[in-house]
C-alpha cells in the first residue's frame, strides 16, 4: 500500500513527513489506511514533542480530517512546520499544530470543498448537502486553532484565498515565521516544484503566479517521501513576486 506519510522515530523528538498529494485509494471502503495510520503514530509512544512537516497540494477531504483528527488526540506538543505549501485539506492538517511555524516564501491555501459527481437531481442534492456539512467540519477546524472570526472565514474559503506566511500569522493560522528553512521552489505551466516536490496547482482557480529567485531543489530519493532539506541558518530564498489571479473559482 502506497502511503502519503513518513514516520521518523530518532530519540524523544520523533518527525512525520506529510509530502505530496493526500490520497490513498484504502480510504474508500475499508479503514486500512486510517488504521494504518495510527498503528504508526501509536509506535511512537509517549512522546514530549512531535514535528509535522507538510508540503503538499491538498488531496483525499477524509484522509486529511482523519489524520488532523488523531494529530490533535496525541498528548505530544505537535510542531508543524509547512515546507513550501500547504493546500487545501493539507492546511486543515496544519491546524492540528500546537504552534505552527512558516517560512516567509511558504504559502497556505484555504477554500470550500468541491468533487465531482453524477446523478439525479436528488443525488446531487445530496452531495450538496454532504458538502455543506464537510465544509462546517473545516470551518469548525480552523477556528478552533485561530478564533478567526467565522464570517471572515467563510469570506476567505469562498474567495480559494492563498495566504502569505504574514497573513496566516495575522488570521491566527499559523503562529510563528520560520527564520532557518530555505525552500527551492519553481512554478512552470501549473506545476508547482517545491522541495523538489511537484504539485499541479491547475486544479485551482486562483492560484498565484510565482518567481522564485533560489537553489536549485532537493529530488525525492524514494516513496514514501523522504525527510526534506534539513534547516539551516542561511537566508532564505524569497518570492519575488506573488500576483494572485482576480478569477474566483465557481463552487
Amino acid at each position: 500500500m502506497k502511503k502519503f506519510w513518513n514516520f521518523k522515530n530518532e530519540g524523544n523528538r520523533p518527525s512525520l513527513y506529510i509530502y505530496g498529494v493526500i490520497e490513498s485509494m484504502d480510504w474508500w471502503g475499508d479503514e486500512v489506511t486510517p488504521n494504518q495510520f495510527k498503528a504508526d503514530l501509536d509506535q511512537l509512544g509517549d512522546v514530549p514533542e512531535l514535528d509535522v512537516y507538510i508540503n503538499s497540494d491538498g488531496g483525499d477531504v477524509f484522509a486529511g480530517q482523519a489524520i488532523h483528527s488523531m494529530l490533535k488526540r496525541h498528548k505530544a506538543h505537535v510542531n508543524v512546520y509547512i515546507d513550501g505549501l500547504a493546500a487545501s485539506i493539507a492546511s486543515v492538517i496544519a491546524m492540528a499544530g500546537d504552534t505552527v511555524y512558516m517560512p516567509r516564501n511558504a504559502m497556505m491555501m484555504i477554500h470550500n470543498p468541491w468533487t465531482f459527481s453524477a446523478g439525479n437531481a436528488a443525488q446531487l442534492r445530496k452531495t450538496a448537502d454532504d458538502l455543506d456539512n464537510i465544509r462546517k467540519s473545516l470551518i469548525a477546524a480552523y477556528i478552533d486553532k485561530s478564533g478567526i472570526d467565522e464570517t471572515r472565514l467563510i469570506e476567505l474559503l469562498d474567495a480559494e484565498t492563498w495566504l502569505s506566511a504574514d497573513e496566516a500569522i495575522s488570521y491566527g493560522l499559523a503562529d510563528e515565521i520560520d527564520q532557518g528553512k530555505e525552500i527551492a521552489a519553481s512554478l512552470n505551466a501549473g506545476v508547482l516544484n517545491v522541495n523538489g516536490q511537484d504539485m499541479n496547482l491547475s486544479k485551482y482557480k486562483n492560484a498565484p503566479k510565482i518567481f522564485v529567485v533560489t537553489a536549485a531543489a532537493q529530488p525525492p530519493a524514494s516513496d514514501p517521501k523522504p525527510e526534506p532539506p534539513r534547516r539551516t541558518r542561511s537566508s532564505l530564498s524569497l518570492y519575488e513576486k506573488i500576483l494572485s489571479t482576480n478569477e474566483r473559482m465557481s463552487k
